[in-house]
């Protein structure tokens, strides 16, 4: 024979993977006739999701629409945006799904940015739709949901097009099947590339770690836009066979929720530390039974404490707490029910974000990525097959992510000698006082223990004495008033003397991304807007 042998005597092959849409028609043929969605009085079997992905394949297959194109989705939570998903991934084109909320230039940007081919736009967003056209050269391919003033009509061309033989894409592990946009915390938004082979081991990892157990029989809640993570939770919920239910209105209503977890028998949900403490302290959660609930999933950001104990204690043993990056797709830790406790007390790690994610490596490194050892605060890194092939278009911000195959996630934190990681803060909120790092999210846990504080974010601003100092903004329990003086002084006995914030403002609310996390840079922009920030900050 000529040529060189295979190494190791192995056989070269391809990376050949499973299309991710693949999980719905298997669905389809097992449970045909079983609800997959769910939305107010209407629901769709498997078998009609499978039948109406395949027309919109369809449709599109015949309007040009090929393997590696993008496909932009503009659409607040409906059928259609959860169809869309499986849609691009069976015929191997690339999911931009965005954020409704932003702004017409807003999503014009994250289409030209991706280079978007094709549009599925909701009809009540025709300003949307006309600005991405116009920052989109190459977009020929427009299609509305509920109305065709702008496009051609989303359920027209499912009709037209049914019980038309679909392509299925052919894939590989690194072939794009998702354009994951970051939030742009620092700068424009980035679109993190993720992969079909990536994301078969993200749903098999999700399922182990974040919700055990999860089957058929289960039913899955989407309080939160499937265009991020609640997207990737309910892909997970599609494998394992489990019903989605959406929520009917545009805003997040308790009792709305807690009226579907009872009726629908909701075992799991996916959502963020802001929204599980509205659903939690809000009266609506003693009016219905939530007694099917196992797992209780947030993520976005660490709970504060207080916040977690009161959710413990409203909801019993369910809390499951991730960390995780877009561009790691969620899997770094873990926390499950077994390690949340809703007192404090020996053996209870207050402040954990929890384990490493099966099959997935934390490190704790310097500035120059030596690894640090337990206790030591440095950058986290992490590497495993969740993380993403890299940026799209953007070799100077994947220089930047990764150092010697680490995924350099930007948040600090330190380990203990157990791997329990704990999360100090991004790398961004730290600040230097007198000298010395402060580190905001640990008086933001102190001034949270206090009563009649509901809501709290603490900012770094330069000053001329100190180099920098911390500025609070809280919101107030209702009915209750707090003194801005009294309130440093009760936390002059929590923390050291360097890390009280200098001045404590009191808002109505914080504002917050579409997704509720609080957002500092929002914040900061509007203690700028009302003079608030010390003297050494204006200009």
């Amino acid at each position: 024979m000529a040529g060189a042998a295979p190494r190791g005597g192995v056989a070269p092959c391809t990376r050949r993977v499973m299309n991710l849409a693949h999980v719905l028609r298997k669905n389809a043929r097992r449970q045909g006739d079983a609800p997959g969605l769910v939305q107010g009085e209407r629901r769709w079997t498997w078998a009609e999701l499978d039948t109406r992905v395949d027309a919109m394949v369809a449709a599109l297959a015949a309007r040009g629409v090929v393997k590696g194109d993008r496909v932009l989705v503009q659409s607040r939570n409906c059928h259609q945006l959860f169809e869309s998903m499986f849609v691009c991934f069976r015929l191997g084109a690339v999911w931009v799904p965005t954020n409704y909320r932003q702004t017409p230039a807003e999503v014009a940007y994250l289409a030209g940015a991706s280079g978007a081919r094709a549009l599925i736009c909701g009809g009540l967003f025709p300003d949307h739709a006309a600005a991405i056209r116009a920052a989109s050269p190459d977009l020929d391919v427009v299609v509305e949901i509920d109305g065709s003033t702008f496009g051609e009509d989303y359920d027209g061309l499912v009709a037209a097009h049914r019980g038309q033989a679909a392509p299925v894409a052919a894939v590989e592990h690194d072939d794009p099947c998702w354009f994951f946009f970051t939030s742009g915390t620092t700068g424009r938004p980035k679109a993190a590339v993720l992969t079909h082979g990536q994301m078969a081991f993200v749903i098999t990892n999700h399922l182990c770690d974040l919700m055990p157990g999860t089957t058929e029989a289960d039913a899955s809640l989407v309080v939160a836009p499937l265009s991020h993570g609640a997207g990737i939770h309910q892909l997970a919920q599609v494998a394992a066979g489990a019903t989605t239910v959406l929520t009917g209105g545009e805003r997040l209503d308790p009792e709305e929720v807690w009226s579907l977890v009872a009726r629908w028998r909701v075992s799991n949900m996916f959502t963020v530390p802001t929204i599980v403490k509205i659903l939690t302290e809000h009266p609506a959660v003693d009016r219905h039974d939530h007694s099917s609930l196992r797992h209780v999933i947030y993520a976005g950001a660490p709970m504060y404490r207080e916040d977690q104990k009161r959710a413990l204690k409203a909801l019993g043993p369910v809390l499951v707490q991730y960390f995780g990056l877009g561009e790691v797709t969620g899997n770094i830790t873990v926390l499950p029910p077994r390690l949340h406790a809703a007192e404090d007390g020996p053996g209870v790690k207050v402040g954990t974000c929890g384990l490493e994610r099966t099959g997935m490596q934390v490190d704790i490194q310097d500035p120059e990525g030596r690894s640090l050892a337990p206790g030591e605060t440095g950058e986290i890194c992490v590497c495993g097959p969740a993380v993403f092939a890299g940026y799209y278009d953007n070799p100077k911000a994947n220089e930047a992510a990764f150092r010697d195959g680490w995924f350099r996630t930007g948040d600090l934190g330190h380990l203990d000698p157990q791997g329990f990681l704990f999360i100090t803060g991004r790398a961004s909120d730290m600040y230097i006082s007198g000298g010395s790092n402060v580190y905001p999210r640990e008086t933001e846990e102190k001034l949270l223990k206090h009563p009649s504080i509901a809501e709290v974010a603490i900012l770094g601003v330069p000053d001329a004495t100190w180099g920098e100092v911390g500025v609070a903004v809280c919101v107030a329990r209702l009915g209750e008033t707090v003194d801005e003086a009294a309130l440093i002084a009760w936390l002059s006995a929590e923390v050291a003397r360097y890390k009280l914030p200098k001045r404590i403002f009191f808002w109505d609310e914080l504002p917050k991304s579409g997704y509720g996390k609080i957002t500092k840079r929002a914040i900061r922009e509007g203690l700028e807007a009302r003079g608030s920030l010390p003297l050494a900050h204006r200009h």
